[in-house]
């Protein structure tokens, strides 16, 4: 009853939790001894006191079985960092957004300063008369939505512009790509993990490290 009160989100708020369960516990221990003050009957306290500690056991037995619950099978990662994170009380602040109604045109001159600095007019290629041409002016429309970086925002540069492109668009764009990576030559510098199969960031991190530690083993080197 106390935890499903003091869990928001499937995350329990483990302060809220601890000082309405002690909260409690000190109600029974009140209501306990001046009923049985009032009463006189030693024995009757002694067993409200015997049953008051048992029942204190129990519940932390119970909640220790429930945090080592969350480690018992090493393959759930997911439920392994819910135990940490009840463990440490861990919890996320939720980002605050402005609410003025000015922010929105702010943004889009924010993002859009690079294209207003360019002069150069897109051109497009007349295509040949007996072309079948596919015209996606509904599904090449990208929405922006901006998600703040840090909790506290204090400038544009603090919203984080995240694309949400219409699915037909990444359909195609997938299968552009895949028709681009058909006509690289196959004479690409070894360093380059761009836009080739079964590359990234983590190959480039490891080569450039591997190539600075070899260069170090050398004497009178630096990098």
């Amino acid at each position: 009853m106390f935890r499903e009160a003091a869990t928001y989100s499937n995350t329990t708020d483990l302060e809220e939790y601890t000082s309405s369960v002690t909260s409690y516990i000190g109600k029974c221990i009140d209501d306990a001894r001046d009923s049985t003050f009032k009463e006189g009957d030693k024995t009757a306290l002694r067993k409200a006191r015997a049953k008051l500690s048992r029942a204190i056991r129990e519940a932390k037995r119970a909640h220790g079985q429930s945090i080592h619950s969350h480690f018992r099978d090493s393959g759930d990662t997911r439920r392994m960092w819910q135990g940490i994170q009840a463990i440490t009380n861990y919890r996320t602040a939720p980002p605050a957004c402005d609410s003025d109604a000015t922010l929105t045109d702010a943004l889009n001159h924010f993002y859009a300063r690079f294209e207003t600095q360019n002069s150069v007019a897109a051109r497009k290629t007349t295509p040949p008369s007996d072309d079948q041409v596919l015209c996606l002016t509904a599904a090449d429309a990208t929405t922006i939505i901006p998600v703040p970086k840090k909790s506290s925002v204090s400038s544009l540069n603090d919203y984080r512009p995240v694309a949400l492109t219409p699915i037909i668009m990444k359909c195609l764009e997938r299968l552009v790509m895949r028709y681009i990576k058909t006509l690289l030559p196959p004479s690409l510098d070894p360093l380059q993990f761009v836009y080739r199969p079964n590359c990234s960031t983590d190959d480039t991190i490891s080569t450039t490290l591997h190539l600075a530690l070899t260069h170090l083993d050398n004497r009178d080197t630096y990098v």
